[in-house]
C-alpha cells in the first residue's frame, strides 16, 4: 500500500528535506511541493492526497487557514519553526505537529502515527500476480472491465477517464485510489496519467506514445519511468 502526500512550504530547503525523507519510506509518494497555499490548491483538485505536510507559517495564508478552508481535507502533518502554533494544529485533527529543522527520526514517528490510523486493507496481490478484471460503476450498475483493455487513465480534478480502444469511462475516483487496484502492468507516468506498459509502443523523455495518443511524462516520473523502460 502506497500513500501519496503533498509538501507545502514556503522554504525550498525545507521542502527537499520533507521530500528526502519521506523518499526513505517505501509506504510513502510525494506527487508534488508547493510554495504557498494557492499552488497547493491547484494541484489538490487536479490530484487527491493522502497526506499533507502543511506549513503553518505562509506568505498569502496560514497553513492552518488554508486546511480549515478545503472542502475534501486529507490527513495533515503541519510543519513550522514556531512552538505557539501547536495548538492550533491539534484543533485541526491533525495526525501530528513537526517542529524545524525536521529530522528523520521525528518524520518516521509521524508517519508511523498516520499509518496507524490507517484502516486495516486487504494485502496487496502477489507479485506476478495478474487480475483480469475489475468492477466500475457505469448506469447505476457495476460493470467488468478488462485490465487488458486499458490503454491508459487520466484524471481530472475529482475524476478520471479510463481509456479503452472502443471506449471511455469517465468516473468519480482520484487516480490515486485507482492505482491501488491495478497491478504491476500499470506505471505511474505523472500525476495525471497511468499507463498500460504493454500497449506502449514508443517513448522520450517528454513522453509515451499509445496507438495515436502522446502521453506526458512527469518531471517527478522521468527517472523511473527511464528506469522502467530500460531494465
Amino acid at each position: 500500500m502506497t500513500y501519496t502526500c503533498l509538501i507545502v512550504d514556503d522554504e525550498e530547503l525545507a521542502r527537499e528535506l520533507i521530500a528526502t525523507h519521506l523518499n526513505k519510506l517505501a509506504e510513502f509518494e510525494v506527487v508534488d511541493t508547493c510554495a504557498n497555499a494557492l499552488e497547493a490548491r491547484k494541484v489538490l483538485q487536479q490530484t487527491p492526497v493522502d497526506l499533507l505536510f502543511l506549513d503553518i507559517e505562509m506568505p498569502l495564508m496560514k497553513g492552518t487557514d488554508f486546511f480549515k478552508n478545503l472542502h475534501h481535507k486529507p490527513s495533515v502533518i503541519f510543519t513550522t519553526a514556531y512552538r505557539d502554533y501547536a495548538l492550533d494544529g491539534f484543533n485541526l485533527n491533525a495526525v501530528d505537529y513537526l517542529l524545524k529543522p525536521i529530522t528523520f527520526e521525528r518524520l518516521f514517528q509521524a508517519t508511523e502515527k498516520f499509518l496507524s490510523q490507517q484502516p486495516d486493507i486487504l494485502p496487496d496481490f502477489p507479485r506476478g500476480h495478474k487480475k483480469e478484471y475489475i468492477f466500475i460503476p457505469k448506469n447505476r450498475k457495476q460493470v467488468k472491465l478488462l485490465l487488458d483493455s486499458i490503454l491508459f487513465i487520466e484524471s481530472f480534478k475529482d475524476y478520471i477517464t479510463i481509456h479503452t480502444l472502443e471506449e471511455k469511462h469517465s468516473i468519480k475516483y482520484s487516480i490515486s485510489s485507482f492505482q491501488k487496484l491495478l497491478d504491476d502492468r500499470f506505471l505511474r507516468i505523472h500525476r495525471s496519467y497511468i499507463v498500460h506498459v504493454h500497449k506502449v509502443t514508443a517513448y522520450t523523455k517528454q513522453d509515451v506514445e499509445i496507438e495515436k495518443h502522446e502521453i506526458p511524462i512527469g518531471e517527478q516520473y522521468r527517472s523511473l519511468v527511464q528506469q522502467y523502460f530500460e531494465h
